[in-house]
């Protein structure tokens, strides 16, 4: 007879998880690149070098870099941001971590107690919200334009809060390839988000994951590096640009805050072999792999937008992507994105219904996230042709495919 830990499980242990069965063939989901953009082989001859190198300093948790990872990481980071970000910042306030979600756990831990607020975009990356539902921590959203998050619904939003006689505890924002929605809000509106946190004396979350991935390459400063009363934290990844298996993300934040940070990530240090390897690869490839990506990008994110111009016709409204690896579509409102969903999985398509990618989910039900990173141009093309012979099965729509009635 097997014990039954069914009694001895946890508060936090509510949900359960099916057995791993493999990608789908039609796979839209998540935040996965195309296989053929991993730099393999210079990945490979970074590892020979630097293992051979430093390898036997691996014997030491944080090899010789202390708690933060591994210090050429670190300083290659403080670059790379001072030259694309705008953000003057130093080594030891910068700390690595597995993966863009770890830095997102450590700020949270951080700030958050069971019952505070938070305020964030009301189309939002699921992950996140996911995350503050286990934590038992309210959030409200606020409207998104074409620009972004809105200052004057997130202005009414905190006056709204001030006069519960509650207070945000921050402001959750992913200002550059916004996720879900794509947009990119310019220096002018971040300039306006710093005036109203500071305003209502709320510190900012900037997540910044996907900023390197704008087809022309023209990034705003980061919020981060137009604050100057240290009261943005950030986060970054290579999970976008590299490979998102090497789990290496960092978090940014002035000392007096990461003072604070440090005690919480009791891992004993993430990868180190990861870091080294990144360490010794970036300097030297990193701008002409992301260079070399874009057009990459780009020629997917067209395919996507064909695909779906072709196969649901008017019945799908969207933007055309400047970035990123997503898009966000707008079906008509008899279309309930989840049960499409389950519908589409039957016949091997995986996409994110709308409703797990926002605050107000009753409101975005006939909305769905696609991700074109990972998938080949001619799956793609495949893949949003089954979607839409699915959803006309399922909802009636759309009408016409290719300018052709379907019965």
């Amino acid at each position: 007879m097997s014990f039954d830990f069914s009694n001895v499980l946890s508060s936090r242990a509510t949900s359960s998880a099916g057995q791993w069965t493999g990608y789908p063939p039609f796979h839209f989901v998540g935040g996965n690149i195309d296989e053929a953009t991993v730099p393999v082989d210079a990945l490979a001859t970074a590892l020979d070098k630097v293992f051979r190198a430093q390898g036997h300093s691996m014997a030491k948790y944080g090899m010789e870099s202390g708690s933060q990872g591994y210090l050429p990481l670190r300083e290659f980071i403080v670059g790379n941001l001072k030259r694309r970000a705008g953000m003057d910042i130093n080594p030891a306030e910068v700390l690595l971590t597995s993966g863009s979600l770890q830095a997102m756990d450590l700020v949270n831990e951080l700030l958050l107690e069971k019952g505070d607020v938070v305020v964030v975009e009301a189309a939002n990356y699921g992950g996140a919200l996911t995350r503050l539902d286990r934590l038992g921590v309210d959030y409200i959203g606020v409207d998104l334009d074409d620009g972004g998050m809105r200052m004057d619904h997130l202005r009414e939003v905190l006056g709204s809060l001030k006069e519960q006689g509650r207070q945000a505890k921050y402001i959750y924002t992913i200002p550059t390839i916004q996720n879900p929605t794509g947009t990119i809000m310019n220096r002018e509106r971040r300039l306006e988000m710093l005036e109203i946190a500071a305003e209502f004396n709320v510190p900012i979350f900037e997540d910044d994951c996907y900023s390197d991935l704008i087809w022309d390459q023209q990034r705003p400063p980061a919020i981060y590096a137009l604050d100057t009363d240290n009261r943005v934290i950030y986060c970054g990844t290579f999970s976008k640009t590299v490979a998102p298996a090497l789990r290496v993300g960092y978090l940014v934040a002035h000392w007096d805050v990461m003072k604070h940070v440090l005690p919480l990530k009791t891992d004993a240090g993430s990868g180190a072999l990861e870091q080294m390897v990144l360490a010794e690869f970036l300097p030297k490839h990193f701008d002409a792999h992301v260079d070399a990506l874009m057009p990459m990008l780009k020629e997917k994110s067209e395919a996507i937008v064909d695909a779906l111009a072709e196969n649901f016709g008017s019945a799908a409204e969207f933007t055309v992507p400047v970035g990123g690896i997503y898009i966000w579509v707008t079906l008509p409102e008899n279309v309930d994105s989840q049960k499409l969903a389950a519908a589409a999985a039957a016949e091997g398509i995986a996409i994110n219904p709308g409703p797990e990618w926002t605050v107000y989910g009753d409101q975005n039900k006939h909305r769905m996230r696609l991700c074109f990173g990972h998938p080949t141009i001619e799956n793609i093309r495949e893949g949003v042709a089954k979607l839409a012979d699915v959803c006309h099965q399922e909802f009636g729509v759309p009408l016409r495919s290719g300018n052709i009635d379907r019965a």
